[in-house]
């Protein structure tokens, strides 16, 4: 092959190439919707829960960015599965204006609700700008009540014997996790919801023992293969998706996210999360 005819074959190759990528990171793995199921081993576990599903959905973000008609489709898949707990654990919209709370409302009028509980927790995005605004955390919060979801800020509820305890988020301005860790007994079978992983990282937990589940990493939405994620929200960089083991018999995971700030993913797909309790 001659050498000009050899380099524009691999010009056209290239191109074609970036192109078909273009296009799957920007149409296809964004909507390409993965259901992630594993084992969550409580202490103290009531017999009751023993074998019951728990569903973690995370980062929904409805907004402008994407057609969030993905989210009511993966919220019906959700439903249909039938979790006896599903828990939210931040960041609900992508706040531009108040039209995100017609958009939110919309969407949540299928929300996926567990037989025995279903509980949420806020994230940054649900503080509106600069995550200040407390005003658009309790319309954020009006919302979900209105969706039969309880919601946990810095508080603990009591789920058929499994306290399930939900912090505020780390970076806006009701952070509080004394208010609920403080009240954590050992003896008792207990998970945390955290959308922000380096919370763990914090002078926070006492002699707490357990799952912690997260979100807001979104996985970095985009990670070259066998590679970190180069773009994470996070200062502890190791927080990036799925299992942890954090030492002090603490565990975390990290949601991958529901949906993204942009409509834009490779090999890191969305993700809903259904644990079977053990």
């Amino acid at each position: 092959m001659k050498r000009r005819k050899f380099i524009k074959y691999s010009l056209s190759t290239v191109l074609g190439s970036t192109i078909v990528a273009g296009f799957y990171t920007w149409q296809i793995e964004p909507f390409w919707l993965e259901f992630v199921y594993r084992q969550l081993p409580i202490k103290n576990l009531p017999n009751r829960l023993k074998g019951k599903t728990l569903m973690q959905i995370s980062d929904v973000h409805v907004g402008n960015q994407f057609d969030y008609q993905f989210i009511i489709e993966s919220f019906k898949r959700a439903s249909a599965l039938s979790p006896d707990i599903v828990v939210y654990t931040g960041d609900y919209m992508s706040y531009e204006g108040s039209n995100q709370f017609n958009q939110m409302t919309e969407v949540f009028k299928n929300a996926v609700h567990g037989q025995l509980g279903t509980y949420a927790i806020l994230g940054n995005h649900d503080y509106g700008f600069g995550w200040k605004q407390n005003e658009v955390a309790q319309r954020v919060c009006q919302i979900l009540n209105e969706s039969r979801i309880q919601i946990l800020r810095n508080e603990i509820a009591d789920c058929y014997g499994l306290d399930i305890m939900g912090l505020d988020d780390y970076w806006a301005i009701n952070f509080n996790p004394g208010a609920a860790l403080g009240r954590y007994k050992k003896s008792k079978a207990s998970l945390v919801l955290c959308h922000n992983p380096d919370v763990c990282d914090l002078n926070v937990w006492g002699n707490y023992e357990g799952w912690i589940l997260s979100g807001h990493t979104h996985g970095g939405q985009c990670k070259p293969p066998f590679l970190k994620a180069p773009m994470l929200p996070v200062k502890n960089k190791n927080y990036d998706q799925g299992y942890i083991a954090l030492g002090n018999n603490r565990h975390l995971y990290i949601n991958r996210a529901l949906g993204h700030l942009h409509q834009v993913r490779f090999n890191v797909r969305p993700e809903i999360t259904v644990f079977t309790l053990v």
